[in-house]
Formats: structure tokens, C-alpha cells, sequence
């Protein structure tokens, strides 16, 4: 909800009005989707009209890619809505009975383990700005934690796909990007509140987590 709510007023005005009006159309689906998801009756629903919204952000980064392939950032953001994608469809596909529970684990594995392949890959390529990121009161020093979590992306990425303890990668995953969100996000959220690519970082980080959260419940029913 809050995802759409940003995205409202902080599209680029200079694009067409067409995708414009696409965008908003789908910026609005993501606030009616996150309302109908909390409740039983229209969690299904929701999680549905949530996987069409997130999958025209994810169409919408496709001309990023095929004008420039050689821009890993892209890629990074296309794999970034994908993953939103992606938990709102195993939500949708988990409340159908159409999909046997073995095939909808092993499909959300390799999906959100593609993603987090991107992650790794991401924070490889501009390591200096992900270190950037990292408060400097954290020790022991801001590149340590760069490419620590961007080896832990990438040890996670192999568990996920693997099905190698993935169960507890998805647990370390969600744990691991709520982290980003509160040490990273919050704190300049905090100090430049003005900055609209602030709000939207913090949301799609939450939002990001959200679904790998989803993903951790669904391998941990199983278990259950």
C-alpha cells in the first residue's frame, strides 16, 4: 500500500501519458491489493490484483534493459520488482488449489533464488555505493559490510536453488533486508525526509522483504 501511495505523486511526468496512466492505474491496484490481502475472504484476490500491478513494474523495466544490456542496473531493477512479482504470485498460486504444494516450493525457490542472485550480483558491480550506504558507526568498517552481505546474497542464492538448508536461507534473507531497511532507510528517510527516493527505497526494501518472508512461510509449512 505504501509502495503505491509513493509511487502516486513520484512517477516521471515526462514519460508518455499513456504508460503514465498504466502506471498509475497500477500504482492505484497496489493500494487496493495491499488493503484486500489482510483479510481472508480477499486475501486471494489481492495477492492476484498485487501480481498483475507488480508485473507492469517489471515490464516497464524491460526498455531499461534491451537499450543498454550492458548496465547491470537494469537488470538489478528489473529482478528487484520481480521479486515483488514474485511473492504476491506464490500467495495468489498458494490459496489455489491447483498447485501441489512440492511444485509451488520449488518454483518459489527458484524464483526468489534468481533474485537474490541479482542482489549478489548488484552490490558486486557498485560496491562502492553500497558501501556508501552503510552507516559509518557500524564497525568495523563500511566496505566489510558491503561485501559481507553480498557474499551472503550469494550463499543464500545457492541454498534457495540448491535446496540446501533453504529454509533457513529465506529466514536469514528476510532477516538480513529488514536490517538494510531500518539501519540504512530509516536513518535517511530520517535526516532528508523531502527526498522522495528515500520513501521509495524504504518501501520497496520492506516490500522486498515481505516476500521473501513469504517464501521462508511457505518452505516452513512443510516443516509444520
Amino acid at each position: 500500500m505504501a509502495f503505491g501511495l509513493i509511487t502516486l505523486p513520484g512517477h516521471d511526468h515526462n514519460d508518455g501519458h499513456q504508460l503514465r496512466y498504466i502506471v498509475y492505474a497500477a500504482a492505484a491496484a497496489l493500494i487496493f491489493g495491499g488493503a484486500a490481502i489482510q483479510f481472508r475472504r480477499t486475501a486471494k484476490a489481492g495477492a492476484a490484483v498485487l501480481a498483475a500491478a507488480n508485473l507492469v513494474f517489471v515490464l516497464q523495466c524491460v526498455p531499461g534493459i534491451v537499450a543498454a544490456p550492458q548496465i547491470y542496473n537494469s537488470w538489478g531493477n528489473f529482478f528487484e520488482q520481480f521479486c515483488l512479482f514474485s511473492g504476491a504470485a506464490i500467495v495468489c498460486a498458494r490459496l489455489s488449489s491447483t498447485w501441489p504444494p512440492e511444485t509451488l516450493n520449488r518454483t518459489g525457490r527458484i524464483l526468489l533464488g534468481m533474485c537474490s542472485v541479482s542482489f549478489a550480483l548488484e552490490q558486486a558491480f557498485y560496491l562502492n555505493a553500497t558501501a556508501q550506504l552503510v552507516p559509518k558507526w557500524i564497525p568495523p568498517t563500511q566496505m566489510f559490510w558491503a561485501i559481507a552481505t553480498t557474499v551472503l546474497f550469494a550463499l543464500a542464492a545457492v541454498a534457495l536453488l540448491a535446496n540446501r538448508v533453504a529454509l533457513l536461507a529465506s529466514h536469514l534473507l528476510t532477516t538480513m533486508v529488514v536490517g538494510f531497511g531500518l539501519l540504512v532507510w530509516v536513518p535517511l528517510l530520517l535526516s532528508n525526509p523531502h527526498n522522495h527516493a528515500n520513501w521509495s527505497e524504504i518501501a520497496e526494501t520492506f516490500e522486498i522483504a515481505g516476500a521473501l518472508w513469504i517464501l521462508a512461510d511457505l518452505l516452513g509449512e512443510r516443516l509444520r
